[in-house]
């Protein structure tokens, strides 16, 4: 994750990452789960649309089972991730859901995922009317008001139960908020100079 490298090089910077679900979880999947497992003091905000919304509408790591895509196009055979429980599996200290309809409870939840010390992690649902909305048959007010409708707001619910069920409904919230040393802090507790100067024999001699 090339924030990775911004972050060292600067650890004063206060980055933001904004990605999309294919990017974050497919093509970059790799990068995210080292980050996290790092604890890289990073702020990463998923837009999940459901698909590559800006590619062609391909299916993703996120596409409902069932749902259809340029790339599924009688329905998804997979499984989808479920990110909030991906991200926490993986180390992050801090990680919220929202949709673009809770505006406000996104904003304070951008705003204190900036403040938290350590990876951070928000979801943002955001509907995609162009490539996923067409092809599953809802029209742009419908997926809006599917997002008001089967919206449930239930901090610090448990990961494992976070998978989107447009049926059940989906639960909204900040479920994860713990603190542990991020990953400079542990490089420097065993690269500072001091500590090599007593246990690299190279550098005294």
């Amino acid at each position: 994750m090339p924030p990775t490298g911004l972050k060292l090089a600067n650890p004063e910077l206060n980055i933001v990452v904004f990605s999309g679900d294919g990017d974050l979880f497919a093509i970059g999947g790799n990068h995210f789960i080292h980050a996290a497992r790092r604890n890289m003091d990073l702020t990463v905000i998923c837009v999940n649309n459901l698909n590559y919304g800006m590619t062609g509408g391909q299916v993703a790591a996120t596409t409902p089972h069932l749902a259809k895509s340029t790339t599924t196009p009688i329905g998804n055979p997979e499984t989808p991730f479920n990110l909030p429980l991906m991200a926490y599996a993986c180390g992050a200290t801090y990680v919220a859901r929202w949709t673009m309809l809770h505006i406000r409870d996104l904003t304070d939840s951008i705003t204190e995922a900036i403040c938290k010390k350590g990876f951070s992690f928000i979801e943002a649902l955001s509907p995609c009317p162009v490539n996923y909305g067409r092809r599953n048959k809802q029209k742009p007010l419908d997926m809006l008001k599917l997002y008001q409708e089967k919206a449930i707001i239930k901090n610090d619910a448990d990961p494992s139960t976070l998978d989107i069920d447009f049926e059940k409904g989906i639960i909204l919230g900040k479920f994860i908020d713990l603190d542990r040393p991020t990953f400079i802090e542990q490089y420097d507790k065993i690269y500072r100079p001091s500590r090599l100067q007593e246990n690299v024999p190279e550098l005294n001699s």
